[in-house]
């Protein structure tokens, strides 16, 4: 895929923009609801790839994600928890903008700390093929309960690095 400058500030994945798309996109720029756009650009997100540009490589990939919430499915509470993805790729990586935009996506959504760390590694794998995948939803105490969960996929024939959970943002 090529990234193709459309406007003085968008990106076109794919071809070359044509002047008519620059302006429609522009012209969304100009026309954008207070209030809704970060809305709207969640509600019409969808995850996506980018190429691998090393996939002769065993490397891993360290994401976290500090800002995740979710609802408790039984209150309707909020949920906080840091998620931290690590993945060794095969022949693509995440766009980490749609990663963020998928991830706001469970901010309204009524999910268990279980479900949320399986679903998300579920998408990720079903999307990228990666060699190993591990997801990490460590969960704020709620109720007097620390709850971390620790979700992970490996191909059967992968020999290569699982490196032990760390965070490295500071908590």
């Amino acid at each position: 895929m090529k990234r193709t400058r459309a406007s003085s500030s968008y990106w076109l994945i794919g071809a070359q923009a044509s002047e008519e798309e620059a302006t429609t996109i522009v012209m969304n720029q100009e026309h954008r609801i207070p209030g809704r756009y970060g809305i709207d650009e969640i509600e019409a997100s969808s995850l996506e790839i980018w190429p691998n540009a090393h996939p002769e490589r065993d490397y891993v990939v360290h994401l976290e994600i500090p800002e995740f919430t979710c609802l408790c499915p039984r209150s309707g509470f909020p949920d906080f928890a840091t998620i931290t993805i690590d993945y060794v790729p095969d022949q693509h990586i995440v766009e980490l903008k749609s990663l963020k935009l998928y991830i706001n996506k469970y901010r309204n959504r009524q999910i268990s700390h279980e479900s949320a760390a399986n679903t998300i590694l579920n998408d990720l794998v079903s999307l990228l093929s990666p060699r190993w995948m591990r997801v990490v939803a460590d969960f704020t105490v709620r109720g007097n309960i620390k709850t971390i969960i620790f979700a992970e996929h490996t191909l059967p024939t992968y020999q290569g690095p699982h490196p032990e959970y760390k965070r490295y943002l500071p908590t």
